[in-house]
């Protein structure tokens, strides 16, 4: 059975870690995916590994101008757009007082307004389509509680977090049902620097902090991008119809909401 059958996804940040993950799941579910990448080469490199059912685009989340011409781009290929995954982000680290002026701009203006921006663009070409969507964004378990080093992040997240709320309320009445993941620890490349970030400021050895955080969920390990893809599936579904401004832990049991 594929869930996605016909559908038209655009994910970002997708050509590597949790985004190719959630390509290669609606992929498998039969949907057509942009793979949307500020890199495109890599996103090239990726639609290519995954097939007829992927395309890439070049995308930089940050500037509203590129986010239109994406979506103008899915719906001048595919005809339609009808799921759309905010996905890319950065992270960053350090102590209150060394916070940089210039690292807060960059973290919240890919974090917040690019999955704003992208947000908007999707669901005015949902709303000109006239048969509602599905917007999933990425949230954390850092936008649930604050973190000591993590201010600038936690903060980033528990944005996408409230947007994701007071979107999704408005925008249910075009059928458009906007909610959100929030993963916990996740192994992948991107924690080598996350790792490197607590190594620095924590003085750990190299790997001692993914190692403590592993130990520290209660399932018993990292979590993997693998283990999202149902959460992100389901919630692209019309399974899901009427499920409106959630944000879902998918975090080995790291935090209760």
């Amino acid at each position: 059975m594929t869930r996605l059958a016909g559908k038209s996804a655009l994910i970002t940040g997708s050509a590597r870690g949790i985004g190719r993950a959630f390509a290669e799941a609606y992929i498998a579910e039969g949907a057509t995916v942009a793979i949307a990448d500020m890199n495109l080469e890599a996103a090239q490199a990726t639609a290519g590994a995954l097939g007829d059912a992927a395309f890439a685009i070049g995308m930089d989340v940050t500037d509203r101008t590129a986010v239109e011409a994406g979506v103008n781009a899915v719906v001048e290929k595919v005809g339609k757009l009808d799921i759309v995954v905010n996905n890319a982000a950065l992270f960053s680290a350090a102590p209150t007082v060394e916070i940089d002026p210039d690292d807060m701009n960059k973290l919240f203006n890919v974090n917040v307004f690019g999955t704003l921006y992208t947000l908007q663009a999707g669901a005015r070409q949902m709303i000109a389509q006239g048969h509602g969507g599905k917007i999933i964004n990425m949230a954390s378990q850092a936008g649930r509680r604050g973190e000591p080093l993590v201010a600038v992040y936690c903060a980033t997240k528990a944005a996408v977090i409230s947007l994701t709320q007071s979107t999704g309320l408005d925008l249910i009445k075009h059928g458009i049902n906007v909610n959100a993941i929030a993963p916990g620890v996740v192994d992948g490349e991107h924690w080598d620097g996350v790792d490197a970030f607590f190594a620095k400021y924590e003085g750990k050895a190299p790997g001692q902090k993914k190692k403590e955080v592993g130990d520290a969920v209660p399932f018993g390990r990292m979590g993997t991008a693998s283990d999202l893809t149902g959460m992100a599936v389901f919630l692209a579904t019309p399974e899901a119809d009427y499920i409106v401004s959630q944000c879902y832990n998918v975090d080995g049991g790291q935090w209760m909401s």
